[in-house]
């Protein structure tokens, strides 16, 4: 894949932008490599989290006060990531609590498991 420093301020429309610490742009024509399942999972997971919370009509802040996380890591979990660029990986205890302020079966927020997350298969 083609990648350079945009060095234009991001004016340049045949660029495709990507959210970076540093503005990287791929070339016309190159697209970023497609989600792994994991990154797909964890993004998937994080758009459950957010559909629940907007059934029970509560704020992120609410929600992640409620679970015992603070506010930073639950819009973290909504966007599918842990830091900037990695997929999210929360505690078996901390779904288990959302799950439970959301109102939510931990079930119907997992999304399906995709294949391929057991990298040594």
């Amino acid at each position: 894949m083609s990648m350079s420093q945009c060095g234009n301020g991001g004016k340049d429309v045949s660029h495709v932008y990507m959210c970076m610490p540093v503005c990287t742009v791929f070339e016309a024509g190159a697209m970023p490599d497609p989600l792994s399942p994991w990154d797909d999972f964890a993004r998937r997971l994080g758009l459950n989290l957010r559909e629940a919370r907007a059934r029970r009509g509560i704020s992120q802040e609410r929600a992640a006060h409620a679970a015992g996380i603070s506010a930073f890591t639950y819009r973290k979990l909504e966007r599918g990531e842990s830091n900037p660029g990695t997929p999210a990986n929360p505690r078996l205890r901390t779904l288990v609590a959302l799950a439970e302020v959301l109102d939510t079966p931990v079930e119907v927020l997992l999304p399906p498991v995709p294949e391929g997350i057991a990298e040594g298969r």
